[in-house]
Formats: C-alpha cells, structure tokens, sequence
C-alpha cells in the first residue's frame, strides 16, 4: 500500500509519507505476530491517509463537534454570518452535517469524501468582500450531536470526528464535564492538540469571575485527560463575544495548510502509541537475518543421526570388506571355509542391498521425532530474545515443512544407497593374478609329482625329459613354496587394500548423504527461518522509522 502525501510543507510532506510508508510496512508484515485489533485500525489509518492526501490540500476542513444544547449549531451560522444550520428547542437540531465553504474550487471531491448531501452545502462567494480572505480554503462542518438518541447521526458525527483535519469542541458551561464527550472523544484523542480547539460557548451567561473560573477549571480537566497545552476560546454565538478570536485560531490553521497532515500525523502518533504499549522497543529488536553456519552445521547434525548416517556407512563398509572375500581372497583359504560355516550366510549378504535400503528409509521414517527435536532446537535457538508472537513465527516457520522432511530425506538418500553388485576394477585384477598363481601352484605339485614318479619311483620312461629329471626337485619345491608365499602376501596387502577401501567408500558415502541432507534442511527448514526473520527485522525497522 503506497501512500502519497501532499498537503503541507514539503518537510512534513516527506516525513509523513515516509512514516505512512513504513507504517504499511507493518501491516504488510504484522498479521500474525501483532494483534489483528492494532492491525485493521492500522490499515484503516492507511486508507483515510491515501483518501484524504489525494484530495485538496488547498482545503481545510474543520468540524463543530459537541453535544446537545452545546449551541453548536448557533456558533456555526455566526461563524458563516448565514443562517446555515437550524437551531431551536428541538434536539437534535442538526440532523445531518452542513457545510459551509469558503472557496469552492476543488472542494467538490473532498466533500463528496466527506459525504456531505449536496443539499447542505453552502458557499462563501462573498467572504473576500468581507475582510475574511484568512478564511479562504475554509469547509466548516456543523456535525449532528454526537450524544444524539438518533442511531444514524451519532454514527456521521462519529465517522466525521475520525476524518476531518481540525476539531472544534463546542462545550456550554453546564456541561463542559460531560462524560459522553471527554471519555468518548477528548480522553481518546489525546495528543491531537494541534488540531483541537476547545470553545467555551454561551460565555455571555456567565459573569466574568465565573467564566475565568471554568475556563481554568476546564483547562486541568482536559490536562488529566492527556491534553497538555489545550487551546480554549470563550465564545458566545448570541453575543458574538469570542467569535473573531475563534475566526483567528481557523484562519492561522487556513493559512499554514497543515491540519491535514497535522491530524493524521496525530493519528499515526496515536496508533505507534498503541502498538508500543504490545511490542518492545524496535531498537533492541535487530537480529541476524541469517542462519549462521554453525547454526546449520549443528542442525545437519542432528539430522544426519536422526536419519542413521553412520549405521548406514558402518552397513556399508561392512558389507564391502564381506563380500571382497570372494574376490580378493585367497582361494585355498575361501574353499576351506566352506567347510565351515559360512560367514556370508551370518551376515545374511543375500538381502543385504535390501537391509542398506531398509537401514535408510527406517531411521528417515521411524524417528520422526527426532527430526522434529532437530528442527525444534534451531528454531529455539534462533527465536531467544523475541517476541513471543515472534519466537512462534520462528517456530512455524522451522516447522512449515517438517511433515515432508523424513519423506524427502529418505527419497534422497535412497538415490544414492550404495550398488552392492558392483565390483571395483582392482577386484579383478587380483582375482586374475590369485587363479594365476593357483594354476601355478597345481602346476609345480603336479610337474614334482611328475618327477617323483618318473624319475625316483622309475614306474617307467617320462615322457619328457623334464619330468623325470629329479635335479629339477628342488626348484620346483622353492617355486610351490614361492608361488604359496605369493598368494598369501597377496591375500594379506589385498585385506589392508580392502579395509582402506571400505573406509574411503564409507566416507565418501557419509559425505555424500551428508551434502543431500544440508541440501534438503536448508530449502526445508532454513530458508523459510531466514524468510521470518527478515521479515522480523523488516518489521521492527519499520516500526522505529514510524517513531520520531
């Protein structure tokens, strides 16, 4: 909501504008974090600025505002030197709002805002003849009795008082007390002296002693009440005593054409009063409207323990040394533990792509709590020192999405659960040399068992000369030997190969699920936090610049 501002100087055009400005800053931001009373008057403020600023700011609008037999109506028709508004021993005499216009050029639009009947409206035409040029760009309104018994004028006397730029109080001297008036309207409206004047009307009915008398005591009411330099003008609408003075205080409000901005700044003045009576200072107020990095590094944490990471790595590199043995093993020493049982099967590695899987999804979907413990302990963190309205927006907002957050975490981590059928390059390589060197091996026990039966136990001619030379013995010894020590340094460097393996896949395994999981907890949790809290400080900068 933009508002722009034309009436006044251009100091207090800009001021205001930019008070206004922020003040809609605060609507903008406020629903749910501020009460939704302080809200909507708020918001209502904002439309009676935008309305009233669009309008003439050549015009200045003041209002007679009192209660019955105040002589209201009497004041105004002296004040106009016409007989505008009827007067009489019937009340409420003024049933709808007169008005009566000290130039009408322009003035057309704002009285239609006003929603003055077109019947009750009076111009001035001759008023510069008059000597009252001062009073030029005058719309003096004669409201209905604001303590009337009639619904619908005490409603249009209510609306008017809200909206004018200049409020006159007609008070008489019996009744300058009244409650209706001073607990309704002037208690109220305290701190919008720049724009109220207090007439003591029918003054001629009181000796001078007398008047001085209710003047002063008028002026401490009105000072308990909140209003600290009241303006009071004795008046009499049948004598015309006070009515010049009365002329002078509207014509310097004419002149300076700043009641318009005077009254909503008063306003605005009156709302700030009320939202600070709620909200803490704005200055103190200001936090990071970021999430740290240590923030967020604890919060991956917990994350990561409420989703199982490390049962998963340890699952993974478990099963990575397990299933090396077929590859990476021995193999004398593979087919003589099968003659024990077998250790794949205790390990059940037949299902075990499935358990990984089901390691994952479980500690996603089965500990919801303690994602939600994760997610609970930024946001307390985060939201210390708030508001509490504030601390919950925090809250909320950690929250918005925690009922996907285990959903999405073990969609993520599924993707990238470890290929158990895969096989790396090494493993075949080793395969190869180990069925190398036990062909070797079955090779010399068989050409030594050659050798023994051709050429020492002489069962019958060799067929080659090799197998029956028995000098060949010994090297075919070392060689079986040298083939068996081979297989077992091979055995034992592939082990620590597999072991430093397992530990860089579990890493990089753990590393990996751990970005997926920074990645999924700061689009879910952190983001929509930093979102509420920008808005928070948003909130509170414009609450300080809506202060003077």
């Amino acid at each position: 909501m933009s508002v722009s501002v034309r009436a006044g100087t251009p100091d207090t055009r800009n001021d205001l504008s930019y008070r206004l400005s922020a003040l809609a800053k605060i609507v903008e931001l406020g629903p749910g974090r501020v009460d939704p009373t302080l809200i909507a008057e708020a918001g209502q403020l904002l439309l009676r600025a935008g309305d009233r600023l669009k309008l003439s700011g050549e015009h200045t609008v003041v209002a007679l505002a009192g209660g019955t037999g105040s002589g209201k109506s009497s004041l105004f028709n002296r004040l106009s030197g016409l007989e505008l508004s009827p007067t009489g021993v019937r009340r409420p005499t003024t049933a709808r709002t007169h008005a009566c216009v000290w130039g009408l050029d322009g003035a057309g639009p704002l009285l239609d805002w006003l929603q003055v009947q077109w019947r009750h409206r009076f111009a001035r035409a001759s008023a510069l003849d008059r000597g009252e040029s001062q009073l030029h760009g005058l719309i003096l309104l004669d409201l209905p009795d604001h303590d009337s018994i009639r619904a619908i004028t005490d409603h249009e006397a209510d609306r008017l008082i809200k909206v004018v730029d200049l409020i006159v109080w007609v008070l008489d001297p019996q009744k300058y007390a009244d409650a209706a008036t001073h607990t309704k309207y002037i208690a109220e409206l305290a701190g919008h002296e720049a724009v109220t004047v207090f007439a003591l009307n029918q003054a001629d009915r009181l000796a001078p002693e007398e008047l001085a008398e209710c003047v002063v005591d008028l002026s401490d009411l009105l000072k308990r009440e909140g209003v600290q330099h009241p303006r009071i003008v004795p008046t009499s609408a049948t004598t015309g005593r006070g009515v010049n003075s009365l002329k002078s205080v509207l014509a310097e409000s004419v002149v300076q054409r700043r009641a318009a901005v005077q009254r909503l700044e008063a306003d605005l003045n009156l709302v700030m009063a009320k939202l600070a009576k709620v909200m803490p200072a704005p200055e103190a107020m200001a936090v990071q409207p970021t999430v740290d990095l240590a923030r967020q590094e604890g919060l991956t944490d917990a994350l990561c323990d409420a989703v199982g990471v490390p049962a998963v790595g340890e699952a993974m590199e478990n099963v990575y040394g397990v299933r090396s043995i077929d590859w990476v093993g021995w193999p004398y020493a593979r087919w003589a533990a099968r003659l024990r049982p077998d250790p794949l099967n205790s390990l059940r590695l037949g299902n075990v792509r499935d358990e990984i899987k089901a390691v994952t999804a479980a500690s996603v979907s089965a500990q919801p709590a303690e994602v939600e413990n994760a997610v609970q302990a930024l946001a307390d963190g985060l939201g210390s020192g708030m508001p509490e309205a504030w601390q919950n927006g925090v809250r909320d907002a950690a929250r918005s999405q925690a009922g996907r957050l285990p959903e999405v975490l073990s969609s993520e981590l599924t993707e990238i659960a470890p290929s158990l059928d895969r096989v790396p390059g090494w493993w075949w390589l080793l395969k190869i040399w180990q069925y190398l060197l036990v062909v070797l091996f079955v090779a010399g026990i068989g050409w030594a068992g050659a050798v023994l039966l051709y050429g020492v136990f002489k069962i019958g001619p060799a067929p080659a000369d090799l197998l029956g030379d028995v000098t060949t013995l010994p090297w075919l010894g070392l060689m079986i030997v040298s083939v068996l020590g081979l297989g077992l340094l091979s055995a034992i460097a592939s082990r620590n190969f597999v072991v430093l393996g397992a530990g860089n896949e579990r890493e990089q395994l753990e590393r990996e699920m751990r970005r997926r999981i920074a990645a999924v907890s700061k689009e879910m949790v952190v983001k929509p936090v930093e979102h509420e809290l920008r808005r928070y400080n948003e909130f509170f900068a414009a609450l300080l610049s809506t202060r003077r």
